[in-house]
């Protein structure tokens, strides 16, 4: 990151395209890639586990955000029998100037089978613990909420002991659609707010706002004490955009300001010439300090290095540790009545994932 003292490389606000899309084209984005450093450096993905995974995504028209955003990490996960789905299409209602997926202003309809399809490949490749997310669809009524809870529901059907942590855009802050989500009982609900404040309209579609997100996960919270009291929040961000180390700190402040539990920081990389270029590469040593400081300040548990994303292996570990802890310890709570949590069943636990 850079200095306290050290002016930030400027970056054009993204403007809007035709339907409210962000343009990708500018002179801005054209400037040589930094090279990158020895501890970027990925084998190339392989494996049968690997292959099995896209396989099978492709055959049934599924797609991963592993492939979408290009992620360094999909060898690792895949081979380790972790993958990332992304529902309802290929094709988003935003232009956000760091990802790679494509943007349109009408993707195509809803895969009513999606859902199924999903729970059914995630029970075949056996996951404790599983993330799911999606395009944003602004153009939709309910900008896909349903179809979300619908897939959370049938995915847990299929995989009783199955931890579903669920990714979700902001919903341009409709609550009846965080709501529906919330309902469905993710373990996990999870929503980037990417970067800092100053750079998010230079980062983020004009649609986001930094603000905005703190009040998604804010309600996602909130709304869990009535409906799913067990549910966890979770935020990240990308680092080497042009941050201040101070702003970081206040951004992991204003986090635990609103309860979110669970944070990821990981380097930002260029997924292609059109997007925003890399600012900076962010030292492993960096990670770790700030690691040390999202914990300080109460966050449950932290992931935080160059190569870590917000679905990423590492975080869903110590999540899933976490979160079958907290299971048992409720179990226990209510056994003396014999009366389980709301949304508990009396099957056996499984080995933390």
């Amino acid at each position: 990151m850079l200095g306290d003292s050290e002016p930030a490389i400027p970056v054009t606000p993204a403007s809007p395209a035709a339907g409210g899309a962000v343009t990708r084209s500018s002179p801005r984005l054209e400037r040589a890639r930094l090279p990158k450093p020895e501890w970027l450096k990925v084998k190339v993905p392989q494996g049968e586990r690997y292959a099995w995974i896209r396989d099978r995504a492709r055959s049934l028209n599924l797609h991963t955000v592993c492939e979408e955003a290009r992620c360094p990490n999909i060898g690792e996960c895949w081979q380790g029998g972790t993958a990332t789905f992304m529902l309802m299409g290929d094709e988003c209602t935003r232009g956000c100037r760091f990802c790679s997926v494509k943007t349109a202003k009408q993707p195509g309809g809803l895969d009513e089978a999606e859902p199924v399809h999903i729970a059914e490949t995630i029970r075949a490749m056996g996951l404790d613990y599983v993330v799911l997310t999606s395009v944003n669809r602004d153009d939709l009524p309910d900008q896909g909420s349903a179809h979300i809870a619908e897939t959370i529901r049938r995915t847990q059907l299929a995989n009783p002991h199955l931890l579903i942590e669920v990714l979700i855009p902001d919903f341009r802050g409709d609550a009846a659609c965080l709501e529906r989500v919330v309902a469905a009982r993710p373990a996990v609900l999870a929503h980037n707010v990417e970067t800092v404040p100053r750079l998010t309209p230079s980062v983020r579609d004009p649609r986001a706002g930094f603000e905005q997100s703190l009040r998604v996960l804010e309600w996602a919270k909130q709304g869990a004490q009535r409906m799913a009291p067990a549910l966890r929040t979770k935020s990240s961000l990308m680092l080497g955009l042009g941050e201040r180390e101070d702003e970081v700190l206040e951004t992991m402040r204003a986090l635990r300001g609103v309860d979110v539990d669970f944070l990821t920081l990981g380097q930002y990389l260029q997924p292609d010439r059109w997007n925003l270029p890399v600012v900076e590469f962010i030292r492993p040593e960096q990670f770790k300090a700030l690691e040390r400081e999202a914990l300080r300040l109460g966050f449950r548990t932290v992931a935080s290095g160059p190569l870590v994303r917000s679905s990423y292996r590492a975080a869903e570990y110590y999540i899933a540790q976490d979160l079958r802890a907290a299971e048992r310890s409720s179990r226990e709570v209510h056994s003396t009545t014999g009366n389980l949590p709301p949304g508990a069943n009396n099957s056996t636990d499984p080995s933390p994932a």
